[in-house]
């Protein structure tokens, strides 16, 4: 939600999510992560929730900076919206998490693809993801008459090691919904089932759900809402203890480097349809190594095939080339991720494996 990945996802995290970057790309289907507003900090990034053709598209933004006013732009793919056409502004008010639509502008009307960008000419912060300019309907899900977009949802508030409870929004109607938690970066894929949800004739609802105790005491969990029957889903995480903005984050179990702040994330630079991808890596941590996977869409690259390991020197910017496996060759879209099991920092995308410059 990104639910689900985003397009161009830049989306990372901090020892193991998202979110999701861009989006996924489109990521995850959802998306990404970090939505957990009271105690955000890092990146503010985007995910791509649902588009309709040459009129809208509608986002899901993450880890806003409050207070603060984004200028969006569009323009052509690969200019990652820099210069584009002004279709508006957004005021982050409290900061964090918000859905925003925005019209796509005439000049663009007929482009296949078309790059957003929201920058803030005051704070200097910005995000930027790309979109098909056409309806969307998530790979692997049903199509459902009258249904677009993805469902997501937000984290309302924590009772420590008791209850989480989400506002959700635009789920599928008549649709059932398993919840599962596990373990932070996980995306709750596999994690405890903590009931279900019947989203009726409602696209909107409020839940609570019970923390288990096998994750008790945990510092960050990952919450999901899978549909078995339609194949929607949706994903997010939050902190454990009692938050409705005044809570305490613990002290994480790995000490970030000196200096060391923010998230490892890369871009997409280029691919050889089923030999390789070449990546731009920004703000990695110092002396570390990171293990590269690749895995299908949607796996956000998790238990993925190793296809290398990279060592971050005296960290920050690289670019790395890496092979396709022959498992993923003829696939159309494919994850990657890059993690660290000394820092447990990691950063993952997805492209689409056709030749590009």
């Amino acid at each position: 939600m990104r639910f689900y990945e985003n397009r161009m996802e830049v989306i990372t995290m901090k020892r193991i999510i998202s979110i999701l970057i861009t989006t996924v790309a489109l990521l995850s289907f959802v998306f990404p992560v970090s939505a957990s507003t009271s105690n955000s900090s890092g990146f503010p990034y985007i995910n791509i929730l649902s588009v309709v053709k040459d009129q809208t598209v509608t986002i899901q933004a993450f880890n806003f900076p409050a207070h603060d006013t984004f200028r969006v732009t569009m323009g052509v793919y690969g200019t990652y919206g820099i210069g584009g056409v002004v279709v508006g502004f957004t005021d982050t008010g409290d900061g964090g998490s918000f859905v925003a639509t925005y019209g796509i502008p005439s000049t663009l009307a007929g482009s296949n693809l078309i790059a957003l960008r929201l920058q803030s000419p005051t704070s200097g912060y910005y995000a930027y993801n790309w979109f098909t300019n056409n309806p969307i309907t998530p790979p692997g899900t049903t199509p459902i008459p009258g249904y677009s977009g993805y469902p997501y949802f937000f984290i309302e508030s924590v009772v420590g090691d008791q209850t989480v409870t989400i506002n959700a929004y635009n789920f599928p109607h008549n649709d059932t919904f398993s919840v599962t938690m596990g373990a932070y970066g996980s995306y709750g894929i596999g994690g405890t089932v903590v009931g279900s949800t019947s989203t009726g004739g409602e696209g909107s609802f409020t839940a609570t759900y019970n923390i288990p105790s096998s994750l008790a005491s945990s510092y960050r969990i990952a919450i999901r809402l899978f549909s078995p029957n339609s194949g929607y889903f949706a994903y997010n995480w939050f902190y454990n203890n009692t938050a409705n903005g005044t809570g305490t984050p613990a002290p994480t179990t790995t000490p970030a480097p000196p200096g060391y702040s923010g998230y490892p994330y890369f871009s997409i630079t280029a691919v050889s349809r089923d030999q390789t991808v070449t990546i731009q890596a920004h703000n990695f941590p110092p002396n570390d190594t990171f293990i590269v996977t690749m895995g299908t869409y949607g796996s956000y690259g998790i238990g993925g095939v190793n296809v290398g390991s990279t060592s971050t020197g005296s960290g920050g910017a690289f670019s790395a080339t890496y092979n396709i496996p022959s498992s993923l060759a003829g696939s159309y879209r494919i994850a990657i991720r890059l993690q660290s099991s000394t820092s447990g920092y990691f950063a993952y995308n997805w492209f689409y494996n056709n030749t590009t410059p």
